[in-house]
C-alpha cells in the first residue's frame, strides 16, 4: 500500500522516515515549491515530488495533510485524489468534519485522523514505539486501514473522537507547551542578574520526575503558594513587579496553586 504526504514540515520530515522504516511505501510528497521536498526524497526509496494537488493518477491508498491547522481547509478543498482514497489530517484541534469540503471534488473520498501525541522538532529523532497515536475514522474500514499504519510505528495506538483529542491538545498545551513557557521565562529571570540558568536544571528534573511518578502531580506540589507563605509570595511579586507581564503569570498561577490546595 502507497502513501502520500502533503506538506514538508516537521511531522511530514519524521513521518517519511518512519513509515520508510516501517516498510510503509511513501510514494510521493507534495510541496508547492520543489526545493522544499528535495532534502526529503533522500529518507525515502524512489519518492516523487509533486508541486500541484491533482493526485488523480496517484498509486497511492492514504494522503496523509501534514501542514498547519489553518492550511487543513484550504488544502482539503483544493486537492484531487483517486477514487476510494482516504484523505487523513494529523491535527489535534481539526475535527473529522473538516475534511468534508474534499467532497465536492472527491465524492468518494474517505476520511480520517492520524494524530500523533508528541511535540516533533526537524532533525531531531524520536521513538515512534512510545508516541501515542490517537486515530478517527468514518467508518470501520477506514479505521482498519489507519489502525494497520498506526500499530506498525507505534506500540501505542488509540481511537479518539474529534471532542476527546481536542480535550487531550488542550490538556497537551498546558502540561507541555505552557510549561516549556515557564522553563523560558525562569532562564530570563536568572539570566538577567549574570545567573547561569544550568544552576535550576537538577531542580526542573527532579520536579518533573517527581510529578511523573506520583499518582496525580498535585500531590507533589511545593512552593510558597501551597504553604500561603505570604510573606515570600509579596517578596518574589515586589522583584518582579518591573516586568507586568511577568508579575501578571506570577499572581494568576499563585493564585491558581493557592484555589487548587484550598
Amino acid at each position: 500500500m502507497n502513501i502520500s504526504i502533503i506538506g514538508t514540515g516537521n511531522i511530514a520530515w519524521h513521518f517519511i522516515q518512519v513509515f520508510e522504516e516501517n516498510d510503509l511505501n511513501v510514494a510521493e510528497v507534495f510541496a508547492r515549491k520543489k526545493r522544499k521536498a528535495a532534502d526529503m526524497q533522500g529518507y525515502a526509496y524512489d519518492v516523487a515530488v509533486q508541486t500541484n494537488l491533482d493526485f488523480s493518477n496517484s498509486t497511492s491508498k492514504v494522503f496523509f495533510l501534514a501542514v498547519s491547522d489553518d492550511a487543513i481547509v484550504q488544502v482539503a478543498s483544493e486537492i484531487r485524489l483517486p477514487k476510494e482514497a482516504i484523505l487523513v489530517h494529523t491535527s489535534g484541534a481539526k475535527t473529522l468534519g473538516d475534511l468534508s469540503v474534499a467532497l465536492e471534488r472527491n465524492p468518494k473520498v474517505k476520511m480520517g485522523v492520524f494524530y500523533p501525541l508528541m511535540t516533533f522538532t526537524r532533525g531531531v529523532p524520536v521513538d515512534f514505539r512510545k508516541v501515542p497515536i490517537c486515530i478517527e475514522g468514518e467508518d470501520e474500514y477506514t479505521l482498519s486501514i489507519l489502525r494497520g499504519i498506526a500499530q506498525k510505528i507505534s506500540g501505542n495506538v488509540s481511537e479518539i473522537t474529534s471532542h476527546q483529542r481536542l480535550v487531550l491538545h488542550v490538556a497537551a498545551v498546558f502540561g507541555c507547551n505552557f510549561v516549556n513557557h515557564l522553563w523560558a521565562l525562569s532562564k530570563e529571570i536568572v539570566e538577567e542578574e549574570e545567573i547561569d540558568f544550568e544552576i535550576l536544571k537538577p531542580l526542573i528534573s527532579e520536579t518533573f520526575q517527581k510529578a511523573m511518578k506520583a499518582e496525580h502531580p498535585a500531590q507533589v506540589q511545593t512552593g510558597p503558594a501551597v504553604r500561603d507563605d505570604e510573606s515570600t509570595i509579596e517578596k518574589h511579586k515586589k522583584l518582579v513587579k518591573e516586568d507586568p507581564d511577568l508579575l501578571k503569570v506570577y499572581k494568576t498561577l499563585t493564585q491558581s496553586i493557592q484555589d487548587w490546595h484550598q
